[in-house]
């Protein structure tokens, strides 16, 4: 652990520096000397120092001001002052302004190194700690969500602003629009991302077993229940619930989720302890609860307890800008998988993914593209390696597609799609100046 350490010693004295430098080098410590606060000063500036010791009496500058103008550039450092006895009021002024601990001169050696120990093993649990937020972050958090039309950056800020929160959510959206990507998202954003985010998909299942599921059961509460199990609810204590399709579950279920929501408290199935819990409900359907409330199958009040703030997923026909981003998104994951040497898509094939109309949505097009995958060759996908509709599709739609215009016109707009629509980069790939590209996309009347 001492390897990883550093340590600046600042002292005017240049035994008590020497005598330091060989104690805490002997002890495995990257150790540094300075003899005035300015040394010290560009010292910090050219490198990092994980702990400081600060003699408070030196001339010039003394140890507290030194510290003060560390502290405005690194916030994080230990420091630990020494001093003399007639010195320790200072000193404990040093602790009021941040420093970890102080030592009183003449140094017992033990204690100056139990003291350093202590300081190091400090550094080493939060440089742990900070790794360890970062690996649950990656583990829970999200895979990447994959988009750069207005509609997509308008769902991101949405995301951003209830994410701080602990508001219930409601994201709608057609079947395969990414509604479940989107909770996660807002989970890894929240304060609640050190914990799990727990999914339960309401349309599967039937309503014994969605109670089960939710709730828990005690051993023996049905046929089959040969042992306790904990619910849902319980599984996501102190993090999220996601339900999917909650416009599916019945009315006797949504009298139980009102009362759970409520109360924040229930009973497994089969049991009578009562259960504390605390989570953040995040709700999808692609039902439409408004009408459903009218009809008499959705329940008004857990309608209005549900929806308190609503994101809502445009279908991928209404963003086709960012069908090259997906598919080649798509390309990049299943080249990975299928360890494949494929890197992009023809301009032509992506010209006949971005005419789809996509009734499956974001789900549709993977599966469209992790076929073409499976079938493909290097160095990229070909319109004959797209599922078989697609390609029929594209002929049927593109009777008089072969005129050199129209060909143009296809092949600038994916180039431009391919690279973000950035002008500088598209023109490189394209072989022409920026400003004849300018002049294509106006005479072709291309838009983002």
């Amino acid at each position: 652990m001492n390897q990883t350490i550093s340590l600046l010693v600042v002292d005017d004295e240049e035994s008590v520096r020497t005598s330091l430098h060989n104690w805490f080098r002997e002890d495995g410590y990257e150790v540094g000397t300075a003899k005035d606060a300015y040394e010290a000063l560009q010292l910090i500036e050219r490198a990092h120092w994980d702990i400081l010791l600060l003699d408070i009496k030196m001339p010039g500058m003394d140890g507290l001001e030194l510290q003060r103008r560390v502290r405005q550039v690194n916030k994080d450092v230990i420091i630990i002052i020494m001093t003399a006895y007639a010195s320790v009021d200072t000193a404990v002024q040093s602790l009021k302004e941040g420093s970890y601990d102080y030592v009183v001169k003449p140094f017992n050696p033990d204690e100056l190194s139990h003291l350093i120990r202590n300081a190091a093993e400090h550094i080493v649990l939060k440089n742990e700690n900070v790794q360890l937020r970062q690996d649950v972050s990656q583990i829970s958090g999200m895979e990447e969500i994959v988009g750069d039309s207005p509609q997509m950056r308008r769902v991101m800020e949405l995301v951003q602003t209830v994410a701080a929160s602990d508001s219930t959510v409601v994201i709608r959206g057609e079947s395969g629009t990414g509604k479940e990507l989107i909770a996660r998202a807002i989970h890894c954003h929240s304060p609640r991302r050190y914990f799990p985010i727990v999914p339960v998909n309401c349309g599967a299942l039937a309503e014994t077993l969605l109670e089960s599921e939710l709730f828990g059961h005690e051993k023996g509460a049905f046929t089959g229940a040969q042992s306790r199990r904990k619910g849902k609810f319980e599984m996501a204590d102190r993090g999220t619930l996601f339900l999917d399709e909650i416009g599916n579950i019945s009315q006797k279920m949504q009298m139980e989720l009102l009362r759970v929501l409520e109360s924040k408290q229930f009973t497994r199935v089969g049991g009578n302890q009562t259960i504390h819990v605390d989570i953040r409900l995040i709700c999808a359907t692609n039902k439409n609860l408004e009408k459903a409330v009218e009809e008499g199958s959705f329940r008004e009040d857990l309608y209005y307890r549900i929806n308190v703030f609503t994101i809502i997923l445009p279908p991928l026909r209404e963003r086709k800008s960012d069908i090259p981003l997906l598919a080649q998104h798509f390309v990049s994951k299943y080249a990975k998988i299928m360890n494949k040497e494929i890197k992009e898509i023809s301009s032509e094939a992506m010209d006949i993914l971005i005419r789809h109309n996509w009734p499956g949505n974001i789900r549709e097009l993977e599966n469209a593209v992790e076929r073409a995958m499976v079938v493909g060759k290097p160095p990229y996908l070909k319109p004959q390696d797209l599922p078989f509709q697609l390609a029929k599709e594209a002929l049927e739609e593109a009777p008089d597609q072969d005129s050199l215009a129209e060909v143009e016109k296809r092949h600038i707009r994916n180039v431009l799609n391919r690279n973000h629509w950035n002008i500088s980069r598209s023109a490189m790939k394209l072989g022409i100046d920026r400003v004849t590209l300018y002049n294509k996309i106006k005479k072709y009347q291309l838009r983002k």
